[in-house]
């Protein structure tokens, strides 16, 4: 298996312990990712979420289990709110995605806008 590019291993988890109800221990998460991983690369991962705030870590026996603190929604805002932050030119930026989007995304984002101002 070829590297990964940067964040797509922390994605990846993230959408394993997303994809269940209970906290993960670490070999539960490699188990789900299903790829050649060594125990240590999920385990540092999982740290390196917990000191990000991303993910928590439960007492679970003598070990930790993991779930994430926010949801797969508003990681993706999170990370769109990042772009558009390191963005230099955030009006071309806005211009260029919301072009890109279908009509009916268009239409939805318009509702949500004009209901968000009337908050």
């Amino acid at each position: 298996m070829g590297r990964r590019a940067d964040g797509e291993l922390e994605r990846d988890v993230l959408n394993v312990l997303w994809d269940v109800e209970e906290a993960l221990q670490p070999s539960d998460v490699r188990e789900a990712l299903g790829a050649d991983l060594a125990y240590t690369s999920v385990a540092t991962v999982l740290t390196r979420l917990v000191e990000k705030g991303t993910v928590t870590r439960v007492p679970m026996g003598r070990a930790f289990a993991y779930r994430p603190t926010l949801s797969r929604e508003d990681w993706y805002a999170e990370q769109m709110l990042a772009v558009l932050d390191g963005s230099p030119n955030q009006r071309a930026l806005l211009v260029g995605f919301v072009g890109k989007l279908s009509r009916r995304d268009r239409e939805a984002l318009r509702r949500m806008l004009a209901e968000n101002d009337r908050r």
